[in-house]
């Protein structure tokens, strides 16, 4: 009597493992950051002002506090369940710097690992439930 007993508890617990596998967690796209294409760096002419440089990217994510001119525009992208299903790869690192002498632009560095045009985004199959970013 005692292997049917220790039967009973195998067979439950294989079958719980087997629903585990089937059950699947929905994940969220994680975008982080300034999403910026070639296309909005070829926007940029050395010699512009700070206020046009924020009009034509935004605000930059991160602004060094020990050197005020040198703004940073970091992007990072994970995608989500749908996401993934759709093809789109993480993007892990896009960095565009930007240094400014005088409050004019001087120099731009990173505008060569931008994408041509952005990834753009998957519309959640629960039917509009995502905005487009602003």
């Amino acid at each position: 009597m005692t292997p049917k007993l220790l039967l009973i508890p195998l067979l439950l617990g294989s079958i719980g493992l087997s629903a585990c596998q089937a059950l699947r967690v929905y994940t969220v796209d994680l975008p982080q950051g300034n999403p910026i294409t070639q296309e909005m760096a070829a926007k940029l002419k050395i010699g512009m002002t700070q206020s046009q440089v924020r009009y034509v990217l935004g605000s930059p994510m991160v602004t060094d506090t020990l050197n005020a001119n040198r703004w940073d525009y970091a992007y990072t992208f994970k995608p989500g369940t749908y996401a993934h299903e759709a093809g789109m790869k993480p993007i892990n690192h896009q960095l565009l710097s930007l240094y400014f002498d005088n409050g004019q632009l001087s120099k731009i560095t990173g505008q060569e690992s931008l994408p041509e045009k952005s990834q753009g985004s998957i519309l959640s199959k629960d039917g509009g439930l995502r905005a487009e970013p602003l």
